[in-house]
């Protein structure tokens, strides 16, 4: 086969994988946006029942993020594990994952609920966090569903599955835009909601999602089988260890990640309503973006570990290129996309034109850190899957906490820039990202082409 081949049979290998993923998360960027642009009609031009979804999303995604991030963890563990034929193993981790999961979701929801009171703290408007605090309850109360629902998930993925997931969630989120819009206006004689219906229909779409991805893998005969290798012989306490040791420091990276764009977020609050609701259409469109490139991050973790699994280096070698040129074509064509449409965009979330004329502005930064993003995304991939992930929790606190807040602060407010500048830290924190990270693949190739 020619070099020309292999590449292409990875592209296509990645998309396979990614694709599914990508319709997934399609699922959740529709939800998000109708969240967005549903509660922006509710509020007219009241900019209040926006910006208390945006805030209360906003936190609410730290506890989230590390919630997700620790499942993330189980992925490569079962990749390797899936090519050298052990199911005996892949068994007694995801055994294993079906307690320890739902148990850091229980604690994580009554660690979220206990810091609802903290939010008046924030500096927000205080009209904002009254209402965001509902919402901020609900999503607190998804955390245990959200676990069980990984630890399905990421086996399925772990065995190269995504496409099992992607169905459920396609089906929950059509349920959750249509009880949005039920809860929100007040339909079927119920009373309008606002901000509280769209918590409320996210609540019980993911109360759904593990229910059919479990009924999907006790009902399949070939999944049923990791079933019944469950043992109490397995040696729990050591998969436990093991799963928190790769887990943590990977919602350790994603909750910094997403730290970053919460204080920005918190910081926004300051320059008022307007500028928390214009910052929700940028982050709104930057999350679609985001959560798409996310999917090729996953593909990649697959593909890296199950190539890790075989030790094939030039295997390793040739996801690796494959998923960094196609980052690089998603980031361009992304920048092309949000200068070009960046007057068109926001007007589908809000008819309040000092939010549609800072939304406009703050999409051209927005775009500017595209490409670091989705190069970014993928090392933290590769990574993933050559479980290597001690140190990106590091290279994530340098990135967003060392740079990117101080920066965003420094420009917003002593440089006078405003609103805007905030976001000028996004770009120099994800650039120092997608360096480091680099860095680090290119060191952990270079260790393994000596041992091979």
């Amino acid at each position: 086969m020619s070099l020309k081949s292999k590449y292409l049979s990875r592209v296509g290998e990645l998309l396979r994988l990614a694709l599914p993923v990508m319709l997934a998360q399609l699922g959740y960027i529709a939800v998000q946006m109708a969240d967005s642009a549903m509660v922006g009609a509710y509020g007219g031009e009241d900019a209040v029942p926006l910006a208390a979804v945006a805030f209360g999303t906003g936190i609410s995604c730290l506890f989230f993020f590390l919630c997700i991030g620790v499942t993330v963890g189980l992925t490569p563990v079962v990749g390797e594990l899936f090519v050298q034929l052990r199911r005996q193993e892949m068994a007694h981790y995801l055994q294993t994952s079906l307690w320890l999961y739902p148990l850091l979701g229980v604690v994580c929801m009554s660690v979220q609920i206990a810091t609802e009171p903290m939010l008046y703290l924030l500096g927000q408007p205080v009209e904002v966090v009254d209402m965001a605090r509902p919402y901020y309850r609900l999503m607190a109360y998804c955390l245990p569903f959200v676990m069980v629902y990984g630890a399905f998930k990421q086996f399925l993925e772990g065995v190269g599955n995504t496409r099992s997931a992607m169905i459920v969630a396609i089906i929950t989120n059509v349920i959750n835009i249509i009880l949005n819009y039920i809860f929100i206006f007040g339909k079927c004689g119920l009373e309008p909601m606002g901000a509280y219906g769209a918590g409320l229909a996210t609540l019980i779409s993911r109360i759904l999602n593990p229910i059919l991805l479990g009924g999907y893998f006790a009902a399949s005969k070939c999944y049923r089988e990791y079933l019944a290798l469950f043992s109490r012989g397995q040696k729990a306490l050591r998969n436990a260890l093991y799963l928190l040791r790769l887990g943590f420091p990977i919602a350790g990276q994603m909750v910094l990640e997403a730290l970053a764009f919460i204080v920005t977020g918190v910081m926004m609050g300051w320059f008022g309503a307007e500028a928390i609701s214009a910052n929700q259409v940028g982050n709104t469109y930057g999350n679609c973006t985001f959560m798409l490139i996310l999917s090729l991050g996953s593909a990649t973790t697959i593909c890296v570990s199950h190539a890790f699994g075989r030790r094939d280096i030039n295997e390793i070698r040739e996801v690796v290129r494959s998923a960094l040129a196609m980052a690089v074509v998603w980031g361009v064509g992304v920048i092309v996309a949000f200068v070009s449409l960046r007057n068109i965009m926001p007007r589908l979330f809000s008819s309040n034109e000092e939010v549609v004329a800072l939304a406009s502005q703050m999409l051209i930064l927005y775009a500017t850190y595209q490409l670091s993003d989705a190069v970014q995304c993928v090392m933290v991939g590769i990574l993933r899957g050559m479980q290597q992930v001690k140190s990106i929790a590091v290279v994530a606190f340098i990135a967003y906490i060392v740079l990117n807040i101080p920066v965003g602060y420094i420009v917003a407010f002593p440089l006078g820039m405003g609103a805007t500048g905030l976001l000028v830290g996004y770009i120099v924190g994800l650039s120092t990202a997608a360096i480091l990270y680099g860095v680090q693949v290119a060191r952990y190739m270079r260790y393994l082409r000596k041992i091979s």
